[in-house]
């Protein structure tokens, strides 16, 4: 198993950047791909962005394309996410989360049925 746990999550202005990092134990997170995902209250959790295993491939949803990057250190077992050019409707619950699937090294799944392993979140809150 691993274990995931969100930072980095905080009040900010629109326009102004945030970095969430993601950090896991348990298991190196070679074997995995990543994703981020958010919530917000009334929404259903959406997709926002994942990476291989190797970090070679990438995927973003259409609303944050161009604004956050994806990141990850698998020799120091940490996911990031960085996001500039914020919008109040970027305000959410960010999570993190890891699968398990054993097949394709350049996997960036989107769906949130696709991921074995979560964790509790971070909030960011997006001022207008």
């Amino acid at each position: 198993q691993v274990q995931l746990v969100e930072s980095g999550g905080r009040l900010v202005q629109a326009g102004g950047s945030l970095r969430l990092s993601c950090a896991a134990s348990g298991r190196p997170i070679t074997n995995y791909a990543m994703g981020w995902f958010r919530q917000s209250p009334g929404k259903e959790r959406e997709f926002v962005a994942a990476i291989s295993r190797g970090g070679i491939r990438t995927l973003y949803a259409d609303s944050v394309k161009g604004r956050f990057t994806i990141s990850r250190d698998n020799a120091k077992n940490l996911v990031y996410l960085q996001m500039n050019s914020l919008k109040p409707e970027d305000t959410a619950v960010y999570s993190c989360a890891a699968d398990d699937y054993g097949g394709s090294p350049y996997s960036t799944p989107a769906s949130p049925a696709s991921y074995d392993y979560w964790g509790q979140g971070t909030q960011v809150t997006v001022s207008s």
